[in-house]
C-alpha cells in the first residue's frame, strides 16, 4: 500500500525539535507522506531564538501549489505564519477549496517567549483563517490572546471551555484549547487537560504530565499528528485521541535525553521505545 500525503505549512526549526522538522517526523510516524511549504526560516536551538526570517507570501503560495498540483494531498496543518500577509495568502487557499481537512496551530509566541507573529497576525487569524478551519489547537497562551483575555485568569475547566466556545464564533468546526501550561493551583502538575468543543459536543482530553524538559515542538507535533489522522479517515475525536496518545508516548520516551542545553525535543520515531 502507497502512504497517503498530508502537506505542513510552517517555519524550520534549525534545532530540529519544532516546525517542519517535527512535522515531517510525525508524519512518518503516522507511515504518510510529508510535503512541504516552508513559511519562515528560523536560528533557533532548544535554549531559544536568536533570528527570524520570514518567506514572502507569495513564495509560500507557490511551494504550496507546486505540492497541490503533482500529489493528491488528504489533509493540511499550518504552524508558525509569521506575518498576517501570510496567515491571508493561506486563507485564500483554503476559500478556494484547495486545503482539505485543514488544522490551523496558531503559532504566536514560542515557548521560550519570542514572538513568532508580526503585528496584525491575531486579527488575520481570526477573520481570515480560523473560518475555514477543521480544528485549531491553540495552547492556552494562543487562546487567551486571540479572545483577548489575560492567561493568568484562566485557571479553571470552566476557563477553558470559555476560551474553546469564544473562538468557535469565529468558524472553526473545532476548537482544541491545550492545558499544558496550567500550573494554577486548582490544576495539579500531574495533569494535562485538553479540551476539544464543537457545536455538538465537549470532550476532555486528560493525560499525565510528564516531568521532563524535553517538551520543545509537542505542539506542532499534535496538529500534525492529527492532520496525519484526518487524512488517513479518522473523526476528528478519534484523531485528536490518538494525537494526544502519540505526543505523550513521545515525551515519555525522550523524558531523560540530554540533546542541547534547554528545552530537547520529543522520541516522534519511538527510538527509546
Amino acid at each position: 500500500m502507497e502512504p497517503i500525503t498530508a502537506l505542513t505549512i510552517a517555519g524550520s526549526d534549525s534545532g530540529g525539535g519544532a516546525g517542519i522538522q517535527a512535522d515531517l517526523r510525525t508524519f512518518s510516524a503516522f507511515e504518510v507522506h510529508g510535503t512541504t511549504a516552508v513559511t519562515a526560516i528560523t536560528a533557533q536551538n532548544t535554549v531559544g531564538v536568536s533570528a527570524v526570517y520570514a518567506v514572502e507570501p507569495e513564495l509560500v503560495v507557490q511551494q504550496v501549489m507546486a505540492v497541490l498540483s503533482d500529489f493528491t494531498v488528504r489533509a493540511v496543518k499550518t504552524g508558525m505564519l509569521a506575518q498576517p500577509s501570510t496567515v491571508e495568502a493561506v486563507a485564500e487557499l483554503a476559500r478556494e477549496g484547495l486545503l482539505p481537512h485543514l488544522v490551523v496551530d496558531p503559532v504566536l509566541v514560542s515557548s521560550t517567549g519570542h514572538r513568532l507573529m508580526d503585528e496584525g497576525g491575531v486579527r488575520a487569524y481570526r477573520e481570515a483563517l480560523l473560518p475555514f478551519a477543521t480544528i485549531i489547537t491553540p495552547n492556552l497562551r494562543e487562546a487567551a490572546v486571540l479572545c483577548e483575555v489575560d492567561v493568568r485568569d484562566v485557571t479553571t475547566h470552566d476557563d477553558m471551555l470559555i476560551l474553546a466556545n469564544a473562538l468557535l464564533v469565529y468558524g472553526p468546526r473545532y476548537v482544541l484549547v491545550k492545558g499544558g501550561h496550567f500550573t494554577e493551583a486548582t490544576f495539579t502538575e500531574r495533569r494535562a487537560p485538553d479540551i476539544l468543543v464543537s457545536a455538538d459536543e465537549m470532550v476532555i482530553f486528560d493525560a499525565l504530565r510528564v516531568d521532563t524538559t524535553n517538551d520543545h515542538g509537542t505542539g506542532c507535533s499534535l496538529s500534525a499528528a492529527i492532520a496525519a489522522g484526518l487524512g488517513l479517515g479518522r473523526s476528528v475525536n478519534d484523531a485528536t485521541r490518538d494525537a494526544k496518545s502519540f505526543v505523550l508516548a513521545a515525551l515519555i520516551s525522550a523524558a531523560s535525553w540530554h540533546l542541547g542545553r534547554g528545552h530537547g525535543p520529543i522520541d516522534h520515531l519511538g527510538w527509546n521505545r
